[in-house]
């Protein structure tokens, strides 16, 4: 999900710089929740993913 998140960023840079608003806007857009949606997922296998039932 990171690897989506980060092809995102890279989609809108390269539009924003040939002058694509719109879709260096809608692209940063989607890239931003795709880290947060990352983040909280990283989280959660953080806490959860190494508990050890004795």
């Amino acid at each position: 999900m990171l690897r989506w998140a980060v092809i995102f960023l890279v989609v809108a840079l390269v539009a924003a710089l040939l002058g694509f608003g719109g879709i260096a806007g809608a692209a940063a857009g989607i890239a931003k929740i795709l880290f947060f949606v990352f983040l909280v997922l990283f989280v959660v296998a953080l806490i959860f993913g190494r508990r050890v039932v004795a």
